[in-house]
């Protein structure tokens, strides 16, 4: 969670990930104040605080409110109310958000298959999550125009232990404390961005704050699913700020798929690199793309596929979960290098 500012531009929050149980029947709960890690369910709502140091707590409500302070003696922190599994439904909040320093209100969730951590950060305090991260578009929605992003962990703490994960990010224009959040608008404006989620696991509306201060007081619903025929209150918008370092489009596999290469971020002796992979007019049951790496290059690790070697001609086919696409729809993969990735080409063709 914000912890990862330290090594990452976007700021993250780097709560250690909890298992946890499924929401209990309605019934009324008296209030109840936590100050140490906990999960579990109150009100018929699932909830979850964690604080790196003591200097936090969080007292639960009817319903889904919550209200919560902390001071810098907490170092990070973050709690929430919600559900467990989270899904595209529309949520509804109010309440107050007070900050010193860096913190934010956001939906934070995260899916398996693949692994994902996403926020739709609401509101912000001295920090902007998205500085020196790659905006890929933007989508409005709710009033607003929220700039949407991606960025990555490599070996890093989450739900099912040290793993490597994109995280997916939509970070609200005009700041708001309270309002809709029409999580599918976002959903659906990250996968035509090519970001693509997989089965939810808990989704909370989180209060977070990293070496600041501050209180909330925040009273989180579901409310009606929006319909699926129509978004017409939402505009997808691409990024025309930014140009991937290297990308290619080529001609592959009879139009069954094609691939496009970008790098992600690049070091002296190292790079990450992502490809995405779109099916054609017809759905495929899977693919392999085939990676043609500069001369130097070689492949550290890779997620989201498996390869058949890690330098010269690579050949990356799909993982177990990201196989099988619809016409048009859109996967990825993507891998941590040594040297210089610049210049990679693909090519992708069904398997």
């Amino acid at each position: 969670m914000l912890r990862r500012l330290r090594t990452w531009a976007m700021l993250p929050l780097l709560a250690i990930p909890f298992l946890f149980v499924g929401l209990s029947g309605a019934h009324a709960e008296a209030d109840k104040t936590v100050t140490s890690n906990s999960t579990g369910t109150h009100n018929g709502y699932f909830y979850s605080f964690w604080e790196e140091a003591n200097g936090g707590s969080m007292t639960m409500k009817s319903g889904g409110s919550y209200s919560a302070s902390w001071n810098t003696a907490a170092r990070n922190i973050v709690v929430g109310k919600g559900w467990k599994p989270g899904s595209s439904h529309t949520v509804n909040y109010s309440g107050s958000f007070n900050c010193n320093g860096n913190c934010y209100l956001s939906l934070y969730g995260w899916t398996t298959n693949p692994l994902i951590e996403y926020y739709i950060v609401e509101t912000y305090g001295t920090y902007n999550p998205s500085t020196g991260a790659t905006r890929l578009g933007s989508v409005t929605t709710d009033g607003g125009t929220y700039d949407i992003y991606r960025t990555q962990r490599v070996n890093q703490p989450s739900i099912i232990g040290t793993a490597t994960f994109y995280q997916y990010w939509s970070v609200r224009q005009q700041k708001r404390v309270g309002g809709t959040i029409t999580v599918a608008n976002h959903f659906k404006a990250w996968q035509q961005s090519g970001l693509t989620l997989g089965s939810h696991d808990y989704q909370i509306l989180a209060t977070e704050g990293y070496q600041s201060s501050g209180s909330s007081n925040i009273t989180v619903s579901e409310g009606s699913t929006p319909s699926t025929s129509t978004t017409p209150s939402t505009s997808v918008t691409p990024s025309t700020s930014v140009t991937p370092s290297s990308s290619v489009t080529p001609t592959s596999g009879g139009g069954a798929c094609s691939a496009t290469y970008s790098l992600t971020s690049n070091w002296n002796g190292g790079f990450v690199a992502n490809v995405n992979v779109t099916a054609g007019s017809s759905p495929i049951k899977g693919w392999k793309v085939a990676l043609n790496l500069p001369s130097g290059a070689t492949i550290a690790s890779l997620w989201s596929g498996t390869s058949s070697g890690n330098s010269g001609n690579v050949t990356v086919t799909n993982a177990n979960y990201n196989g099988a696409l619809n016409a048009w729809q859109t996967t990825n993969f993507g891998f941590q290098g040594t040297g210089s990735g610049a210049g990679a080409t693909v090519s992708c063709a069904s398997a």
